[in-house]
C-alpha cells in the first residue's frame, strides 16, 4: 500500500484510508501504527479525529449498513406488489454494493470478534430477514416460486450479490454498475419466477 502524504485529514478521508487498510490487512491485523503510516500522519493526529480503530470500523460498517437499509425506505421498496418491491431491492443492493464497494467489502468480512462487529452482524441479519420477508410475500402472492424454501432462496440471492465484492473492479473498461445490476436481476428473477 502506498503511504498518503497529507497536511490535513478530515474524518472522511481518514475513514477512507482506514477502510483500505482494514480490507488489505484485516481488522484484527491492523494496528494504529499501520493506520498512521498509511495516512501519513501521527497516531496522535488520528486520535484527534476518532477514539480508536474500533470507532473507524463502526463508522465504516455504518456507512455500508445505512446504504443498505436506506433501500428499504425507498418508495419502490415500500409500495406495490411484493415481487416488484423485491426486484427493486435486489437491483438497489447491487448498486449500493458497487457504489460503496470498500465499505460493503469490509462489512461482509466482519466476524463478530468485537462489539462493533457483533452489532454489524446483527444489523446484517435484520436486513437479510427483511428481504426474506419480501421474498416470502412474493411467493404467497404466487409471483415467485413457492417450491424453493425462502431461507435457502434468500441465502442464494445474497450469495450471488455479495460475491460481487470479490471480482468487481470499477476500472471503466468492463461492466458498469447498471450492467451488473441488470444481470443479477435477470438471473435471480429468471430462477425465482415459475417456469411457464
Amino acid at each position: 500500500m502506498t503511504t498518503a502524504k497529507r497536511d490535513t485529514y478530515t474524518p472522511e478521508t481518514l475513514l477512507s484510508v482506514a477502510v483500505q487498510v482494514f480490507n488489505e490487512r484485516g481488522y484484527d491485523g491492523t494496528s494504529m501504527e499501520h493506520l498512521s503510516r498509511a495516512a501519513g500522519i501521527s497516531k496522535s493526529s488520528i486520535y484527534h479525529h476518532v477514539s480508536g480503530k474500533e470507532e473507524l470500523l463502526r463508522r465504516a460498517v455504518s456507512r455500508a449498513l445505512d446504504g443498505l437499509f436506506g433501500i428499504l425506505d425507498e418508495e419502490h421498496a415500500r409500495v406495490g406488489r411484493a415481487e416488484g418491491r423485491l426486484e427493486h431491492v435486489v437491483r438497489r443492493m447491487v448498486e449500493v454494493l458497487i457504489a460503496e464497494l470498500p465499505y460493503v467489502t469490509l462489512l461482509l468480512r466482519v466476524r463478530g470478534n468485537t462489539d462493533t462487529e457483533r452489532w454489524a452482524l446483527e444489523r446484517r441479519r435484520d436486513f437479510d430477514h427483511r428481504v426474506a420477508e419480501l421474498l416470502k410475500a412474493a411467493a404467497a402472492d404466487g409471483d415467485v416460486r413457492a417450491d424453493v424454501e425462502v431461507r435457502l432462496a434468500t441465502r442464494l440471492v445474497f450469495g450471488m450479490i455479495n460475491s460481487i465484492v470479490e471480482w468487481y473492479r470499477p476500472d471503466g473498461r468492463g461492466m458498469n454498475e447498471r450492467d451488473v445490476a441488470d444481470a443479477v436481476v435477470q438471473l435471480v428473477f429468471g430462477g425465482l419466477r415459475e417456469a411457464g
